[in-house]
């Protein structure tokens, strides 16, 4: 593996983004695995961030134990295991570019739909199975796939209108799930080996600093300047998703 400063630099980066992400900063951590696939292939990026991922989702957990929305949990929680025991079962069939496009493309959609829509008055929708069961499940899948299961999961829970600390909580509690049953078929696959757990082991340091620092930009910033940063933030990393798939 290359460990060039341009390479530490970039998988730094690319650890800050994870780390902010479980402090409540949501879908910057989608940014991680393309970040670092600028330096390394992707499979092999994705198998080294995971670590990153469920070590840091142990600091995003502790600061967010009270604040979740118990429903939306009970209805995803099932829907991503599906999702991502057959990103597990199709994954030397189905082309993570391909995935990785999609994903971007359904991003681009969504976020469109809400900024050029008229705003929704009055309260969020209830969190209702069917629809949940479906986002849940792609967003077990392509988080599997390449770490890029937030759009998805967006779809589904930014129309319930959460308060930002119910939605920053619920967020991370969902994914640190997902990153945990991750592991045993990201180690039966190989992507789970001694030289990328040492790699992994130094970018902890930037990555618990990023979940502390994202904590604390949660707590101060203005609700609703927060949910537009998700929807904008969720169009770029869409964009990006798109070049990653379609276009790279």
């Amino acid at each position: 593996m290359d460990h060039s400063p341009l390479f530490w630099l970039v998988a730094s980066l690319a650890a800050i983004a994870v780390g902010a992400s479980k402090g409540g900063l949501p879908l910057v951590g989608v940014l991680a695995t393309p970040m670092l696939a600028l330096v390394l292939p992707p499979v092999t990026a994705a198998g080294l961030l995971l670590p990153v991922f469920v070590v840091t989702d142990m600091f995003g957990l502790y600061a967010y134990r009270r604040h979740f929305n118990r429903r939306i949990l009970m209805i995803l929680i099932p829907a991503t295991t599906i999702g991502v025991t057959f990103g597990w079962a199709t994954a030397s069939l189905i082309p993570e570019r391909l995935v990785t496009g999609l994903v971007g493309v359904l991003g681009v959609a969504f976020t469109l739909n809400l900024l050029l829509r008229k705003p929704l008055e009055g309260p969020g929708k209830p969190a209702s199975v069917p629809p949940g069961l479906f986002w849940g499940a792609v967003a077990g899948f392509t988080s599997f796939v390449s770490h890029t299961g937030g759009p998805p999961f967006q779809v589904y829970v930014l129309p319930l209108k959460l308060d930002k600390a119910t939605f920053a909580g619920t967020t991370t509690i969902l994914f640190a799930y997902v990153n945990a049953i991750k592991l045993i078929p990201y180690y039966a696959l190989g992507q789970l080996n001694p030289a990328n757990l040492k790699v992994a082991a130094v970018l902890l340091v930037p990555g618990i600093l990023a979940v502390l620092a994202g904590v604390q930009l949660v707590k101060i910033m203005p609700e609703k300047l927060f949910f537009k940063l998700v929807i904008w933030a969720l169009f770029a990393i869409s964009l990006k998703l798109i070049y990653d798939g379609f276009i790279a």
